[in-house]
C-alpha cells in the first residue's frame, strides 16, 4: 500500500474533516421550526492543523486540568518547525564529523537495484528477538527462490558475552545450510546487523552502542563481520560476509528493488531509524576510494537526535521517567518519543502522572505499544469496549478499582496525544530529508510493526509531512522485508561492482 501527497498543503484538518454543527433560528413563525444545517468552516490558521482534537467531557473542569498536566505533549506548528531546524544542523554536523547527535554514517552502498542482479545468497537478519536466515535467488534482478528459517533469541543471549551471541548465530547458519544441503557450497553473505556501527567498508564495521533490549559485552573495537565471519569459519562452512548494513539500510534497497523512485528509507518498529541517498561529495567520512561514486546511502540514526540536549525544548516530565526506566538511559532520546518499544510506556507514565493528580482512578502498572493500538482503533470506530478491557489488565491485581466510560475517553485521549506526537516527529526527519534531496518526486520505502499495524500514524504522517515541506512531492509506501530481502540485495550489488571492477 502506499500513500502519496502530490501538493505540499492539505486543507482539512489533519484528525476527521471540519464542519460546523449549527442550529438556525429564523423569524418566529407556525410554519417554520429551528433546523439543523451542516456549514463549511471558517479558514483555520495553518499552525492550528498540526494540533489534535480538544478533549471533551461532561466534568469541564477535569477535561481543563488533564489538558493542562499533558500540555507538553502538544507540539504546535512553529515548535515542529523549529525541531526542523535543529534537525537539519545536527544533519549537516553529522555529515562534516562535528559534533552531533546525529551518527549520519557512510554506509559504502553507492548504488540500488538496477534489474542486473544475478545469484544465489544468504542473508542474515538480527535485530531483535527472533533471528533469521535466508537463501535468495536472483535472476535478471528478479527474485524466483527465498527460504526463510526462524530462530529465537533468548534472554539470556541478549545480554551474554557477544562472542556466545555470534557463536549461536553462526550455529544457526550451520542448521540452516545444512537442511538446504549446502553446507559444502561457497555462498556470499549479507548481514542485517540493526544496531548503530561505525562503518569501515560496505563489509567492515564497529558497534557503537547496543539498542533495544540488547546488551551484550566485549563489543568494543570489534569488527562485526571479522566476528561472525570467525565463527563461521570455526564452523567449516564456506561462506563470506560480503555486506554488512542495518535494517533500515535494508528497506531502502529492498524498495528500490520495486520502486526506482526511492530516496529514502525509513523503520518504524520496535525502533526507528532513517537512511537516503546523499551526494558523495557532501560525506566526509570515506575509508575507500570514491572518485566515481555520484550518491551514497547515508545512515542517520535519528534514534540518538537529541542525546546532546538539542531538542530538549520538547521533553517533558513524563519522557525523563520513561528515559530512567528503560535499559539504556540517557541515550536514544528520539526514539523514546516514537519507538514501539516505548509507546506504551509513554502512555503508562502519562496516565500514572494524572493518577497521581487525582485526574485518573490508578496508576497503570504496565502498558505495551499494543494496548495503544487497540485504544486508538477503539476510537476511530467510537467504542470504548477494548479501552476498559486494556485499562482493566493494565491495573494491579489487587487494584479496587471502578473504571467509568469517562476515563475510557480520557485514555483514549492520552493514547492520541502520544500516537500525534509520534507521527509528527517521524514527519520532522522525513520532511528535513525530502528538503535536503530535492527531487521532483521521492518515494519513501517504510517498514516496521508500528507503521504497519498502528491504525491512524500511517495516515497522519503524510499530512504532517507535507505541511513541513510543501512543495516536495513523495510517496510513502510498504517495503517488503528490507530486513532480510534487502541485505541480499546488497550483497548483490557488491558482487555486480566487484564484476564490474574487475
Amino acid at each position: 500500500m502506499s500513500i502519496a501527497v502530490e501538493c505540499g498543503i492539505m486543507e482539512t484538518l489533519l484528525n476527521g474533516h471540519v464542519h460546523l454543527e449549527v442550529t438556525a433560528h429564523p423569524a418566529p413563525s407556525r410554519t417554520t421550526r429551528p433546523r439543523t444545517a451542516l456549514i463549511a468552516a471558517p479558514e483555520h490558521h495553518p499552525d492550528e492543523l498540526f494540533l489534535p482534537p480538544r478533549l471533551i467531557l461532561d466534568d469541564m473542569l477535569r477535561a481543563q486540568k488533564i489538558e493542562a498536566r499533558l500540555s507538553g505533549l502538544v507540539l504546535s506548528g512553529p515548535t515542529l518547525r523549529r525541531i526542523c531546524d535543529v534537525f537539519h544542523r545536527e544533519v549537516e554536523a553529522g555529515l562534516r564529523q562535528e559534533p552531533s547527535s546525529l551518527l549520519m554514517e557512510n554506509t559504502y552502498v553507492p548504488e540500488l537495484p538496477d534489474g542486473t542482479e544475478e545469484g544465489l545468497f544468504l542473508a542474515l537478519d538480527l535485530g531483535g528477538t527472533n533471528f533469521r536466515v535466508l537463501l535468495l535467488e536472483l535472476h535478471n534482478g528478479v527474485l524466483v527462490r527465498e527460504d526463510v528459517k526462524q530462530y529465537h533469541i533468548s534472554d539470556e543471549l541478549r545480554l551474554a558475552p557477544a562472542e556466545d551471541l555470534f557463536n549461536y548465530l553462526a550455529d544457526c547458519v550451520l542448521d540452516f545450510v545444512t537442511s538446504e544441503g549446502m553446507e559444502k557450497e561457497e555462498l556470499s553473505l549479507g548481514f542485517t546487523f540493526s544496531f548503530p556501527m561505525k562503518m569501515h567498508s560496505i563489509s567492515s564495521g564497529e558497534l557503537t552502542t547496543w539498542t533495544k533490549s540488547f546488551k551484550c559485552g566485549g563489543m568494543e573495537g570489534v569488527d562485526v563481520a571479522a566476528l561472525l565471519q570467525r565463527c563461521l569459519h570455526e564452523r567449516n562452512l564456506r561462506v563470506t560476509v560480503r555486506v554488512l548494513l542495518n535494517d533500515t539500510t535494508g528497506t531502502l534497497v529492498a524498495g528500490a528493488h520495486t520502486n526506482h523512485d526511492v530516496g529514502i528509507g525509513m523503520i518504524l518498529g520496535t525502533g526507528s531509524n532513517g537512511c537516503y541517498m546523499e551526494r558523495a561529495e557532501r560525506v566526509q567520512h570515506w575509508e575507500a576510494e570514491h572518485s566515481r561514486v555520484r550518491d551514497v546511502c547515508v545512515n542517520v540514526e535519528w534514534g540518538a537526535f537529541g542525546d546532546n540536549g538539542c531538542i530538549d525544548f520538547v521533553r517533558t516530565d513524563i519522557d525523563r521517567e520513561v528515559d530512567a526506566r528503560s535499559l539504556l538511559a540517557t541515550s536514544f532520546t528520539f526514539e523514546k518519543y516514537i519507538g514501539g518499544k516505548y509507546l506504551g510506556e509513554v502512555l503508562r507514565a502519562s496516565l500514572a502522572a494524572l493518577a497521581r493528580e487525582g485526574l485518573f482512578p490508578a496508576e497503570p502498572v504496565n502498558l505495551v505499544t499494543a494496548d495503544i493500538s487497540a485504544i486508538e482503533e477503539d476510537w476511530v470506530e467510537g467504542g470504548t469496549a477494548r479501552t476498559l478491557r486494556v485499562l482493566r489488565q493494565s491495573l494491579a491485581k489487587d487494584a479496587d478499582v471502578s473504571l467509568t466510560l469517562s476515563d475510557a475517553i480520557v485514555a483514549q485521549h492520552v493514547a492520541r496525544l502520544i500516537s500525534t506526537r509520534a507521527a509528527q516527529l517521524v514527519a520532522v526527519c522525513v520532511a528535513t530529508l525530502l528538503r535536503r534531496i530535492a527531487r521532483p518526486h521521492v518515494s519513501v520505502a517504510v517498514d516496521g510493526s508500528v507503521y504497519k499495524r498502528h491504525p491512524r500514524i500511517r495516515h497522519l504522517m503524510p499530512r504532517y509531512i507535507a505541511r513541513l515541506a510543501p512543495n516536495h512531492p513523495f510517496t510513502l509506501f510498504d517495503a517488503e522485508d528490507g530486513s532480510g530481502k534487502g541485505s541480499a540485495l546488497t550483497a548483490a550489488i557488491a558482487a555486480r561492482i566487484a564484476a564490474r571492477e574487475n
